[in-house]
């Protein structure tokens, strides 16, 4: 039977980086994608890369995406390089667009916020705003520049990525959905598949809201989907020739001249459907932004299920068992619950995964994203029922 250094189930862009990341390291490397890699979440995203964070963002987040974001252009540059690929990410400052009676004092205190991470984020004036971006509608109030932001394609980075990595000899399976995992005296020896077993020194999760599908992990990752719907517009007048932003969504101009459009946020279990209610929800903020959208050609509608956690902090990690803790699993790491920032926070949740693997020391802290602290949460209410 044929066995690897390390199992990665799930073919999106976190089994895709971290594969990446454990080519580096010289191991034998094995992707299990239950379809076709790279078709579900991060073949839907928008490809913004914001480490801004949100109004009510926890504090964890802050640190994880702003290393992932420094180590970008680094780190797509090597697969870029691998591949022989033209370059991908765009680095291009964002407009984040206010509208209403309070659009300045929201602008200042979105400005604040990021100041204080040592962001640079600035207010401009609305003159300077529309001089930049000339599609900006006339109910915009208030604007402020994000000059930490970048743009990438990810449907381009991931035909580049999996090139890259069949270069490497990362062996990539479609069509295999795991099952369980295989285990003996409590340390996982790989997994059981719909094509039988396959052996391995290390597993990685990283199926995105899959990966609560697998019974030995849910405990680990009680990941549930959200659905994203998602629409590509095309125009005869030139657009926005960057990213447009606000509560509302947002519009990400594309290379080949479309304009991404986006997104809503629906608990609707596994449906990736599409409805006239969520495309009319885009459509309103879309055309807010930027009127002359009124009047562009619908090329796509698509939606992706994005996997969030119950605390929305990803889960990054391996779920050995720890000195005075009865939970774990020996041999096991899992990447998932990323949520809308999957594109963004692969470098670093690579590097952090495979670096435990290797037995390196760690980048970051990664204790507020233990895949534990869903175990212990579910053991402690287990004790009191």
């Amino acid at each position: 039977m044929k066995s690897f250094d390390v199992l990665i189930v799930g073919g999106g862009i976190m089994g895709g980086a971290i594969a990446w990341e454990l080519t580096r390291r010289n191991l034998r490397v094995a992707i299990l994608d239950r379809q076709e890699p790279w078709r579900e979440a991060s073949w839907a995203a928008a490809g913004m890369l914001s480490p801004s964070p949100e109004p009510g963002e926890s504090p964890a987040w802050f640190p994880l995406a702003k290393a992932s974001f420094d180590l970008y252009p680094a780190w797509v540059s090597e697969i870029e390089n691998e591949a022989g690929r033209p370059p991908l990410i765009r680095q291009e400052a964002t407009l984040e667009l206010f509208a209403g009676p309070q659009a300045e004092s929201e602008r200042d205190a979105l400005i604040n916020q990021h100041q204080r991470l040592g962001l640079r984020t600035k207010a401009i004036s609305l003159a300077y705003a529309k001089n930049l971006e000339p599609p900006i509608g006339p109910s915009i109030a208030a604007a402020a520049l994000l000059s930490d932001e970048a743009i990438i394609d990810p449907r381009a980075l991931g035909q580049t990525l999996l090139w890259a990595l069949t270069r490497r000899g990362v062996e990539i399976r479609t069509g295999t959905e795991v099952s369980s995992l295989t285990t003996e005296n409590h340390r996982c020896t790989g997994v059981m598949t719909s094509g039988g077993e396959v052996q391995a020194g290390h597993v990685v999760i990283a199926a995105g809201c899959y990966s609560s599908a697998i019974e030995t992990v849910r405990p680990f990752a009680p990941v549930h989907p959200v659905r994203g719907q998602m629409i590509a517009l095309r125009q005869a007048t030139p657009g926005p020739r960057r990213v447009l932003r606000s509560h509302r969504g947002y519009v990400v101009p594309r290379p080949d001249g479309r304009i991404v459009a986006g997104s809503t946020l629906e608990n609707d279990g596994y449906e990736k459907r599409i409805t006239p209610s969520g495309q009319m929800e885009i459509l309103s903020a879309a055309i807010e932004l930027a009127p002359s959208l009124a009047n562009a050609e619908i090329v796509e509608t698509w939606s992706g299920l994005r996997p969030d956690t119950p605390d929305h902090l990803p889960i990054i990690g391996p779920v050995d068992v720890p000195a005075g803790r009865t939970v774990g699993i020996s041999g096991v790491a899992i990447a998932t619950g990323h949520y809308r920032n999957g594109i963004l926070l692969a470098p670093i949740t690579a590097r952090l995964i495979a670096q435990s693997i290797v037995g390196e020391p760690l980048s970051l802290d990664v204790s507020p994203f233990s895949p534990l602290r869903f175990a212990d949460l579910a053991r402690r209410a287990a004790e009191t029922r």
